[in-house]
């Protein structure tokens, strides 16, 4: 019999099934969450001269806590990517469902908010027409902190979602709404 799930007991729930998830990943997905990681980091620092090069510019200059929102950000990130690479390359191809798009939705949503977050106030086409220079220092500025909390917030979301599923809610063997097919001779 299971255990009563409670509102109490469900968030111990998801982060030890979400544990149980990463102890169970291959190589191969460890590896993906590496260059997943490794890729983000590299499209959210460049642009945004968290890592200096002639391309872009920035007027600003980086604020401290950028560099610890924007390393945990692209971990993060690889690892929510690293959850849509199957564990071995034999496995049957999994089939996608309506539930699987929302923690896509928070993974992307958390990545455009950790651009925003980490950009140089000034620098962002956005802020500066909706604000203005002055603005977008003393309106914009003051809120990335907060941009950098919910990107962060949603990536990890994300990312217990999937890992989350990916014991509580394993897909493959057969399917009981499926017809069962024939096999001719």
């Amino acid at each position: 019999m299971t255990p009563l799930v409670t509102a109490r007991t469900e968030p111990r729930r998801s982060l030890e099934a979400s544990a149980q998830a990463l102890r169970s990943w291959t190589r191969r997905q460890y590896v993906a969450a590496a260059g997943f990681a490794v890729g983000f980091a590299l499209l959210i620092g460049i642009p945004t001269v968290l890592i200096p090069n002639p391309v872009f510019g920035r007027v600003v200059p980086v604020t401290t806590w950028s560099y610890p929102v924007w390393i945990v950000s692209s971990v993060l990130a690889g690892m929510l990517a690293a959850t849509y690479v199957r564990a071995r390359t034999d496995d049957a191809p999994e089939e996608l469902d309506a539930s699987a798009a929302a923690p896509s939705r928070f993974g992307i949503a958390g990545g455009v908010l950790t651009w925003f977050a980490v950009g140089c106030p000034v620098c962002n086409k956005l802020a500066l027409l909706a604000l203005g220079y002055s603005g977008a220092l003393a309106w914009f500025a003051p809120v990335q902190p907060f941009l950098a909390a919910a990107a962060v917030a949603l990536t990890a979301g994300a990312l217990v979602f999937r890992l989350r599923g990916q014991i509580l809610c394993p897909v493959g063997g057969t399917n009981p709404t499926r017809e069962p097919t024939a096999t001719g001779s």
